[in-house]
């Protein structure tokens, strides 16, 4: 491997983890593919402030002209931000051409994930993991996120999978990969916009401290593979579960006459769901972010102390 062709890692996040002190990844499809300029940027920056206020570095990662770049700066946050969707999305099998090229990505929960093992950061915070699709039994349409974490050392706090995917579906294949599930305070899978699925997670831990060690543990006996905190959305952010269930069947009723698939998906439907709601969901999606940034920060350093 020769890493240091298509690394670059910040000065700051270097230091922080020469120096064993928490670091969070942070991903930036939401950047360029999760909202409009300048909401975006604004976004963006009030993550890694909220990550810095609980305790820890913020390693905001995109590829910035073909090279993967942990700690990404202020100015090129605005760069993504402007450049919005003609950054395109970047998952494992981007990888090879974007860096070839000297392109731009906006990277996924995947590659995220890959970047954080590759730089030595542990811990992820992000809105939701990808899934198994709904219909996937036809399909075959399943997230590179649940591969990734399969077989990627890293501890992903999320506030579930998206809702537009199937909660139940994507519970059992992360079993079937031997992927830790830990409920954040809850003994349920979060639902994204929503805080209770109706799908029960195998544990429930109470403390920032109980999921590093957990982390911790599963490090030190050579298991491979992440580890997913479900964090749910809070309630005051929350959406009413019959009024979000509808506009995500509505959304995934007209993807479907419009035979729109694969990587487009799920940028349609988020994008759909949040006209339906009149911008609600957009805005409880940002909520969760912050929420979930948030307790990433919190495990880390108790990451760090171990």
């Amino acid at each position: 491997m020769n890493l240091e062709k298509y690394l670059v890692v910040s000065d700051e996040v270097k230091k922080a983890i020469k120096e064993g002190k928490p670091v969070v990844a942070l991903e930036s499809t939401i950047i360029s593919h999760g909202m409009p300029y300048p909401k975006n940027v604004e976004t963006a920056l009030n993550v890694e402030k909220i990550v810095r206020d609980n305790g820890a570095v913020p390693a905001t990662i995109a590829i910035i002209k073909g090279k993967i770049t942990v700690g990404i700066s202020k100015d090129e946050i605005e760069y993504l931000g402007k450049k919005g969707l003609n950054v395109p999305k970047a998952s494992r099998r981007d990888l090879p051409v974007i860096l070839a090229q000297g392109m731009d990505g906006a990277t996924t929960v995947a590659t995220t994930m890959i970047a954080a093992a590759m730089a030595g950061v542990k811990v992820f915070g992000t809105g939701g993991i990808g899934g198994v699709h709904r219909g996937a039994e036809t399909t075959m349409d399943i997230s590179a996120d649940l591969e990734e974490l399969a077989g990627t050392p890293v501890c992903v706090v999320c506030a579930g999978c998206k809702s537009i995917l199937d909660i139940g579906l994507t519970l059992e294949y992360l079993e079937t990969k031997g992927v830790t599930v830990v409920g954040y305070k809850t003994a349920e899978m979060p639902a994204f916009y929503t805080t209770h699925s109706g799908f029960g997670v195998d544990y429930k831990l109470d403390t920032p401290k109980e999921i590093a060690e957990a982390f911790h543990v599963k490090e030190d006996c050579g298991l491979r593979g992440g580890m997913v905190v479900g964090n749910p959305i809070p309630d005051e952010y929350a959406m009413d579960p019959d009024y979000i269930n509808a506009n995500i069947d509505a959304a995934v009723k007209e993807a479907n006459e419009k035979g729109i698939k694969g990587k487009e998906i799920t940028p349609f439907l988020l994008d759909k769901i949040q006209k339906l709601t009149g911008g609600a969901s957009l805005e409880a999606n940002i909520k969760l972010v912050y929420n979930n940034v948030a307790v990433a920060a919190q495990i880390a350093k108790e990451y760090s102390k171990l």
